[in-house]
Formats: structure tokens, C-alpha cells, sequence
């Protein structure tokens, strides 16, 4: 099933009902944490929030906890490694799981639209923030960031076949029994392009709707080895 992509206005009516909670890997984010998780607390209404931490040596872990989210400490490394020890803590009762990052640049605003679209299409599995349509700029993007990110996508959707805009966006929200049993190979960033491949060798398609991206608080941690971890995760994933 090829990924759908549609451009949906967010909405400010109230949503339903669900059970949600919240994954956010970190390390060294305390510039961002705590701005993170204050506004998913807001936004949510005090969902279940499960950061794992990377060993950070700053005061993400304290900033963390005092704002009600709990705080798993990583033993492995890497993003995925994090997403990975995450998903074995999923409440049974957990209808949607929220991936997002620590660093404040995706706005928790938009998640209650993203929630309501699963709602109310069973046979959608992921609902993913895109940064690219719809833009009205680009200040949290650098360009060497943003000409990478088209690059990916390119050879994503051309290779795997999954046609989205924006394959490696840090905002997702996925039905939980699609994490569930999900066996994750990949420890670093390359963690969003076998998450899209997930969603649809379940069966399920992948939404996407405009979002706006802000500044990163605190220090990039993305870089040039990181895409290379990335492309080889596409070639894999194109051979599975």
C-alpha cells in the first residue's frame, strides 16, 4: 500500500477521547525538555509521558521528572535504541503512541488533529507532521539541512515506495498494536524510515498534514554520519 498523503487544515473542535501516550528520546536537552513537555502536558491534558534518556550529563533527567513525565535511562545508544527500549513500557490500554523530539521544534498543537484522523480512519496506521508543504518559512531549517531532507525523501520514495513528503519527520502519531510487536533493528536516526515501513507491511496507510517547524532549542545532533546510517537503513529496507 503506497503512503497517502493529504493537506489538512487543523482543526480546534474537540476531539475524542483516547488513550495516548507520549514517547520523547533525549540527551542533553535541557534547554528543550522542559518547553516540550509543558506544552504536550497543556495540549493533552496531562497525557502519559515516557522520556528515555541517553545518560545526558545536563539537568534533562531532573527538568523531566519535575514536570510529571517519567524517566526510563537508556542502556543502549542512539535514537532508535531509545524508541526501541520505549515501546516495551506501552500500556495495554494504549490506543495511539505520540513520537516527538525534546528539543521544542515540533508544536504540540497539532497532534489532537492528528489523533482525530485515526479516530475516524481505521485504515490509516500513522499520522506524520510534515515540515515541507505548506511552509510559510523555513527559519528552523538551515539549507544544507533542508536540501538533505529532499535528497531522502527522493531515494525513500523511489526505492521503497513509500511516497511521503517528509519521511523523516521527528512527529508521528501511530496506532499502538503496530508498535507492539514491532522488532527494531535500526539504534539511530535512520529509526523513521523502518517505522514507515512498519506502519505499511502491517497493512495501514500513512497520512500527512502541514505543519509548522520552529528553531531547536540546544545543540543539533544530526549530522553528516547520521544520513549515511539513514541511506543504508532505505537500501535495507528496499531489499526486505
Amino acid at each position: 500500500m503506497g503512503a497517502k498523503r493529504v493537506g489538512i487544515a487543523v482543526k480546534k473542535e474537540p476531539f475524542k477521547k483516547s488513550s495516548t501516550e507520549v514517547i520523547i528520546a533525549a540527551l542533553n536537552e535541557e534547554e528543550g525538555i522542559g518547553h516540550t513537555i509543558s506544552e504536550l502536558n497543556q495540549t493533552l491534558k496531562n497525557p502519559r509521558i515516557l522520556v528515555v534518556d541517553g545518560r545526558s550529563k545536563d539537568k534533562t533527567v531532573q527538568v523531566a521528572r519535575d514536570l510529571g513525565a517519567k524517566v526510563v535511562l537508556q542502556h543502549g545508544l542512539g535514537k532508535g535504541d531509545a524508541i526501541a527500549s520505549a515501546l516495551k513500557q506501552i500500556d495495554f490500554e494504549t490506543d495511539y503512541v505520540v513520537i516527538t523530539d525534546a528539543d521544542y521544534t515540533y508544536p504540540a498543537e497539532y497532534i489532537p488533529e492528528m489523533i482525530r484522523i485515526l479516530n475516524q480512519n481505521p485504515n490509516v496506521g500513522m499520522v506524520c507532521g510534515n515540515r515541507f508543504s505548506g511552509y510559510l518559512n523555513l527559519n528552523g531549517l538551515n539549507s544544507f539541512f533542508y536540501f538533505g531532507n529532499r535528497v531522502i525523501a527522493f531515494t525513500h520514495n523511489f526505492l521503497n515506495g513509500v511516497a511521503l513528503v517528509d519521511p523523516l519527520t521527528g512527529l508521528r502519531v501511530v496506532r499502538a498494536k503496530i508498535l507492539r510487536n514491532w522488532q527494531v533493528k535500526s539504534k539511530g536516526f535512520d529509526i523513521e524510515v523502518e517505522l514507515n515501513h512498519q506502519v505499511e507491511r502491517e497493512g495501514f496507510g500513512i497520512v500527512e498534514i502541514p505543519i509548522q517547524y520552529r528553531e531547536r532549542l540546544g545543540e543539533k545532533k544530526l549530522g553528516f554520519r547520521n544520513s549515511v546510517e539513514i541511506f543504508r537503513r532505505i537500501m535495507s529496507e528496499a531489499t526486505y
